[in-house]
């Protein structure tokens, strides 16, 4: 059998015996282990041994056929297996470069993405038919060097440790509502709006209570009310009627056109915060994400 330490500068364990140990610890079984790996059970077992034995901790307990991870083991298992999810994720990566100019693996807000950046990709994907943009859905800030990710889309300060940041776009936040709960709490000015529910949104605790104290209205009710995780859900609630929603204006112009929603008070708020493109300072020059910065960038810039 192979050793289980690859030589070299560091030792590193080889990745059948990390591929195992997950499997193992994944499954608390062996048995299930080696059905996943088409393997024998005693195969299994030996790599595990011989893993422990190398490392020089007990990642199981054993108590005749039945396993459990150790404190020590648990805590192994967890960064095995985000370890090897990146490795097949750069793995990924590596195989689609073949015929293709690059890879761009870019993190969105999802309403944001569905609303405003999707419906204009196709203008880049024609002027940069070699790139290929894989998404995935962040709604906080992260560290690049934990995920397999080259750059990301984010709404808040321009405050970023080890990245380049650029603005895109700021926001003008307004009230929106069904026209049939309008007219159903008769909201006529915005003291009225306090008889209906606020439908809140998470990663904006605040919005409300700035535009209420803007309007010089008490902002005890401002955190009372269905709370949801997206701009996507918020705005799908307003038009069901559950409440009003306080959204980008940007992120509901379709419903305003439709009639689905409308501004029942007609007075927006401007923040300081604004959206921006995010890279750590290592991707900096990578093709696919200079292509894509400076094609976003020619997107956010105003008209005229």
């Amino acid at each position: 059998m192979d050793d289980v330490l690859i030589p070299g500068r560091l030792s590193v364990p080889s990745l059948s015996a990390l591929a195992a140990f997950e499997a193992a610890a994944r499954h608390g079984s062996f048995t299930r282990a080696a059905e996943e790996l088409s393997l024998t059970q005693g195969a299994v077992s030996r790599q595990v041994a011989q893993l422990e034995g190398a490392l020089g901790v007990s990642l199981f307990e054993r108590v005749k056929k039945r396993v459990s991870l150790t404190a020590a083991g648990a805590a192994y298992a967890a960064e095995v297996r985000e370890g090897l999810s990146r490795l097949a994720a750069a793995t990924v990566s590596a195989m689609a470069f073949r015929g293709a100019a690059g890879v761009l693996n870019l993190a969105i807000l999802p309403t944001f993405g569905t609303r405003w950046l999707i419906p204009r990709l196709p203008r880049f994907t024609e002027a940069h038919p070699g790139i290929t943009i894989n998404f995935a859905t962040k709604l906080v800030p992260f560290d690049f060097s934990r995920e397999p990710l080259d750059a990301a889309v984010h709404f808040g300060d321009p405050v970023w440790p080890g990245a380049r940041l650029h603005r895109l776009m700021g926001e003008e936040i307004v009230p929106v509502a069904s026209p049939a709960l309008v007219a159903r709490f008769g909201i006529a000015e915005p003291a009225d709006m306090l008889k209906a529910p606020l439908l809140q949104q998470s990663t904006r605790p605040r919005a409300w209570a700035n535009w209420l104290e803007q309007q010089g209205l008490p902002p005890q009710r401002a955190l009372v009310g269905p709370r949801f995780e997206q701009f996507a859900m918020v705005s799908q609630a307003a038009v069901a009627g559950l409440g009003l929603a306080i959204v980008p204006r940007f992120l509901v112009e379709e419903e305003l056109r439709s009639g689905a929603l409308v501004i029942p008070i007609d007075r927006s708020l401007i923040g300081q915060e604004g959206y921006y493109l995010v890279y750590p300072e290592e991707k900096a020059n990578l093709p696919a994400v200079t292509a894509f910065r400076d094609w976003l960038l020619a997107e956010c810039a105003p008209v005229g």
